[in-house]
């Protein structure tokens, strides 16, 4: 008999679903009168304790005609244009807002047709109505939307606050996702309910999965709240389903996501330390109303760079960059922040590279360029080594030339993006921008118009190369995640930690420092994928899990890599204004030996010599011990130096252009 029921009100269901809007609308309509007429019969009835019989006319008419006008008003009220399967709370104060002027019209009409009504009548009718009219509506959006509902993947929300409950409407309103239960950090709230749902305590999160057959756990943690979000994910990671974020508030607020954007985990979740957070109280004096410029504007840094200078009121933003398409991505996104968050700032984005001495400095004259960010570099360890001539043009000289350029061009402060692979480099890269860091401390000795700071940090989540985004791939294409090696280590640091560095630094440098950030301890990448893995909702496949998901192994070393990174050359580094901030003592060369390393360097990356471009940059105090032959693919298979028949020519005209 129940089947039968069920099947008959689905039936009825489905047919109704299947009607035009304006038949809809006139389904609902006459469902509302005959409602509205019954409402008004039970509170007559309710009031005299018995059924109501109507022996004045005037009932006959009251009846209909209350009907017929609460409909109407209804209607003007918008009642019947919304969608019933997508119905929200709202509508119960549309309905609340039409029966109470429905009781007042009762009133008035009784009144008119002389009819006798009770003073209670009004109420109870108001409050049947309301009963029914809500009722039904509500009632047919869950009989509508159930197999749509129950057809969406079941996700467990972790976090019971604003942001969690947040989340659960936008996700009952979607088609994706059915939240089953929420997760409190609060003990006390452990089984109460929100929104319908159950609330379990941290601690029953396993039963909670297992109970509701989660497939997902969201996390939404309310940005105020006083948790660390390291002791959540530890208690997560050995759950087998996959662990996501939603977006921060920050982001919510100014646009760039939605509530609904489900990603997966932070970059700064899986480092397993809080983020630094920097003062900022400098930062707009020093660069509000000055024309900022920064190199490299398209990469991982960069654009950072750009976002956080944009938002302190520059009066100009020079964006330059030798990608095209880099360059055209980061135009956009500033432009939109620019418009949505109403900042009067004049963008300039301007293709160049910066080994173009004169293309550089026209670029700081012509706009009034104040203080340089110099991101520009050639960073990814393998590739370098491959081209070992071009990188060395774009780190070593596009840094120089741009630092001639800025000095000639009268720019008050320049800050140089470098890295701990400087520090010992085993590797072209890391050589390189040693030798660059050490330009920058021979100019600042040269000349004291022009403040030259550099920055130093470690690898950057989230950029790209990061080994994030790139295990991140491999767990989804079902492994295997590729480790150079089993003991190594990193400092890591998210993009916007050392965006912000680089910044301060501009607010703090006098002249050739070097800053660096004291990142705590490093982390192995090894015990970084296994946490990848886990959060995933995978496990390992090892000698003693053979039945595992993903394997990991271990690649080796590659050319030019180190086990172990550091960050500072000497010791004994001075502390600076910011507790995490450390002022490092280095050595440095005087301007006259530096040019004629630099012209020599200079003569053999024009002749393409690998060989003694290797050799000078041993032979510089840059600390620079290769572990490997040269590995340029250029050299390795014949391409020898070329001659050099103008190389008096060559250095005449360095000489010409800077001394």
């Amino acid at each position: 008999m129940f089947r039968r029921i069920t099947y008959l009100f689905r039936h009825v269901f489905s047919q109704f679903a299947a009607l035009d809007r304006p038949q809809k609308r006139l389904v609902s309509a006459i469902s509302d009168a005959v409602f509205i007429m019954l409402s008004l019969w039970a509170a007559f009835s309710l009031r005299l304790e018995t059924f109501f019989r109507p022996e004045d006319p005037g009932y006959w008419v009251l009846f209909p005609a209350i009907a017929i006008v609460t409909v109407f008003l209804f209607g003007r009220l918008g009642l019947y244009r919304a969608i019933i399967r997508y119905l929200s709370e709202r509508a119960l104060l549309t309905v609340l807002a039409g029966v109470t002027g429905s009781a007042l019209l009762l009133i008035a009409g009784a009144f008119m047709l002389r009819v006798e009504l009770p003073r209670s009548v009004p109420f109870l009718y108001g409050a049947f109505t309301f009963l029914f009219v809500t009722g039904t509506r509500f009632g047919v959006r869950r009989l509508l939307n159930r197999p749509r509902h129950f057809g969406k993947m079941p996700v467990l929300i972790v976090g019971a606050g604003e942001t969690g409950f947040q989340l659960a409407s936008a996700l009952n309103q979607g088609i994706e996702y059915r939240p089953v239960a929420f997760i409190t950090l609060e003990p006390d709230n452990h089984k109460t309910t929100i929104n319908g749902l159950p609330v379990y305590d941290l601690e029953h999160v396993r039963k909670a999965v297992a109970k509701h057959q989660v497939k997902r756990i969201l996390l939404a943690i309310d940005e105020n709240a006083t948790v660390e979000r390291r002791e959540i994910l530890r208690d997560l990671e050995g759950l087998p389903v996959p662990v996501q974020t939603v977006p921060p508030v920050t982001e919510l607020v100014t646009d760039r996501a939605r509530i609904t954007d489900v990603r997966d985990l932070d970059v700064e979740d899986l480092l397993g330390r809080e983020p630094v957070r920097y003062r900022n109280e400098h930062l707009a004096e020093s660069l509000s109303g000055r024309v900022v410029m920064v190199t490299g504007a398209g990469g991982s840094i960069g654009s950072e760079l750009c976002r956080q200078i944009l938002r302190q009121g520059p009066a100009g933003l020079v964006l330059f960059e030798q990608s095209e398409y880099a360059l055209y991505r980061i135009e956009r996104e500033l432009q939109s922040i620019r418009d949505k968050e109403h900042i009067a700032v004049s963008i300039h984005p301007l293709l160049g590279s910066v080994i173009h001495r004169r293309r550089c400095e026209s670029v700081i004259r012509a706009l009034g360029v104040s203080v340089v960010y110099h991101a520009a570099a050639y960073k990814h360890v393998p590739l370098v080594e491959q081209n070992v001539i071009e990188s060395v043009q774009n780190n070593v000289f596009g840094t120089w030339y741009t630092a001639e350029a800025a000095i000639a061009a009268g720019v008050e402060k320049f800050v140089l993006v470098s890295t701990d692979k400087a520090v010992r480099p085993t590797n072209i890269m890391g050589a390189s921008k040693r030798l660059a860091e050490l330009v920058l401390q021979g100019l600042a000795q040269r000349q004291g118009k022009t403040v030259f700071s550099i920055v130093r940090f470690g690898n950057v989540l989230g950029s790209s190369g990061s080994v994030v985004p790139l295990f991140r791939e491999q767990i989804r294409n079902g492994g295997p995640v590729t480790v150079t090696h089993p003991d190594i280590t990193r400092y890591f640091m998210t993009i916007p930690e050392a965006s912000q560095l680089v910044l301060q630094a501009g607010t703090m440098g006098e002249g050739g420092e070097v800053f660096v950030l004291d990142m705590g301890q490093p982390v192995r990448i090894a015990e970084l994928a296994r946490r990848m893995i886990h959060l995933m909702g995978l496990t390992e496949k090892s000698e003693d899990n053979e039945h595992g998901d993903i394997e990991i192994i271990f690649s080796g070393l590659r050319h030019g890599e180190k086990l172990h990174e550091e960050l500072l050359i000497g010791d004994d580094p001075r502390g600076t204004e910011h507790p995490r901030v450390m002022k490092a003592r280095e050595s440095s060369m005087e301007w006259s030996q530096l040019e004629e390393l630099l012209e020599e360097l200079m003569l053999a990356s024009q002749g393409f010599d690998c060989h003694r471009v290797v050799e000078l940059l041993k032979a510089a105090p840059t600390g620079y011990q290769p572990n490997h032959d040269v590995q340029d693919i250029v050299w390795s298979n014949g391409g020898n130096a070329l001659p050099m028949s103008n190389a008096a020519d060559i250095s005449d005209t360095i000489r010409r252009i800077f001394g």
